[in-house]
């Protein structure tokens, strides 16, 4: 719990909601990834025929991951576990 409130407070105090209220400007803003995992999070949407809904979904429980372990960055760790939190999904 204190783990939680704690990723809570990051994100209060760099975007002012919880990554679930951003949108696609505050996406573009907190959720950017690098040019390589960005082209992996694509082919795997590509793959899981994900719409770009989803996709937008998978980078704010990342982000999320991210701020639960204290990085300042999504990685490609965070991805691929937001990624199996979808119903359905396979491990990639």
């Amino acid at each position: 719990a204190a783990e939680v409130a704690r990723a809570r407070r990051i994100q209060q105090a760099r975007q002012g909601c919880a990554n679930a209220f951003l949108d696609l400007t505050g996406l573009r803003s907190h959720c950017a990834l690098s040019a390589e995992d960005q082209r992996w999070l694509e082919r795997a949407c590509e793959r899981l025929a994900l719409s770009l809904r989803a996709a937008h979904r998978i980078l704010k429980v990342a982000r999320t991951l991210a701020d639960l372990e204290n990085s300042p960055a999504i990685g490609r760790q965070h991805l691929a576990e937001a990624l199996q939190y979808r119903p359905g999904s396979q491990a990639i």
